[in-house]
């Protein structure tokens, strides 16, 4: 990026992935027994069954030994894999030796990437009733989530989409015009707020004519009355809104500051060591404000 001028970026990972033993991996943990029996680990077994790994575990280097490697991600597929017998495994090499750090990196897949895989497995010929027998779920639900983004504007994807939005949220988005989607996608954001509950108050909150449905269509159960009151109460949040993202650049430089002085505070190895003997709760929050100051 283009602010970065000539600073070097580390890899995250190795060039190429690698074909590794299983038996050379090592888990940072073991699979629990109520894990092997959630839907997830069922999907996830469904899949790897029907089209194989897609996503490779990640795994480190052991300083130690360089022909075995430790693993940070992809416990249940390694798990998997060895219950079905397989000896080896496809993995994307990190370049980074703590679990914490790669973990910050990924991003848990979202409902609007998962809405693109989809329609990537379908463009390549893979049929929906494989899809939905790859990820044990009902084909009705695939094609679900192949419509997801029907009537909803590329602004609002943009600033969705690698958050963790209910499935029928798209469809109460659905109800707005194109501004008002907007307006309440970024209400979402600043917020934090995701949830059907939330998402169907900014909708209940939205004047007629700022629905699809045209003038006088206002939302189910409530009166003319609550109507005008949730709509006070969506222009109150997006006045609040407005107050946010003018404190914001001030806000964010305290914070940049205030961060880099704590870590050079610990730094100070007389520092470190008095807060660990006399303030260890505060030195471990220290540690966590240090961290993100390093990983931004």
């Amino acid at each position: 990026m283009s602010w970065l001028g000539n600073t070097r970026v580390a890899r995250a990972f190795e060039d190429t992935t690698l074909r590794i033993a299983i038996s050379d991996i090592e888990p940072l943990h073991d699979v629990r027994s109520e894990v092997r029996k959630s839907v997830k680990y069922g999907q996830i077994a469904a899949s790897i069954a029907e089209v194989g790994i897609i996503e490779p575990p990640v795994v480190v280097r052991d300083p130690n030994s360089p022909d075995r490697f430790r693993l940070l991600d992809g416990h249940s597929r390694l798990d998997i894999l060895k219950a079905n017998g397989a000896r080896e495994v496809v993995c994307l090499v990190a370049t980074e030796d703590e679990a914490f750090t790669y973990n910050r990196r990924v991003s848990r897949i979202a409902i609007i990437q998962e809405h693109r895989m989809i329609l990537a497995a379908v463009k390549k010929g893979l049929s929906e009733e494989r899809l939905a027998r790859a990820l044990n779920v009902n084909v009705a639900l695939i094609k679900k989530k192949r419509n997801l983004l029907l009537g909803i504007c590329p602004e609002v994807v943009e600033l969705l989409r690698d958050r963790h939005v209910p499935l029928n949220g798209f469809a109460e988005l659905r109800r707005l015009k194109p501004m008002r989607q907007i307006r309440a996608a970024e209400l979402m954001v600043a917020m934090n707020r995701y949830s059907l509950g939330y998402i169907k108050s900014l909708v209940a909150g939205t004047p007629p004519d700022q629905l699809v449905e045209g003038k006088g269509k206002s939302a189910r159960g409530l009166t003319n009355e609550q109507i005008d009151l949730m709509t006070e109460e969506s222009e109150r949040l997006d006045r609040e809104f407005q107050l946010i993202e003018q404190g914001y650049g001030s806000d964010h430089l305290d914070l940049v500051l205030a961060a880099a002085y704590l870590g050079a505070l610990l730094e100070n190895a007389r520092v470190v060591r008095h807060l660990a003997q006399h303030h260890a709760d505060l030195l471990q929050e220290f540690q966590k404000i240090a961290e993100i100051r390093k990983a931004a």
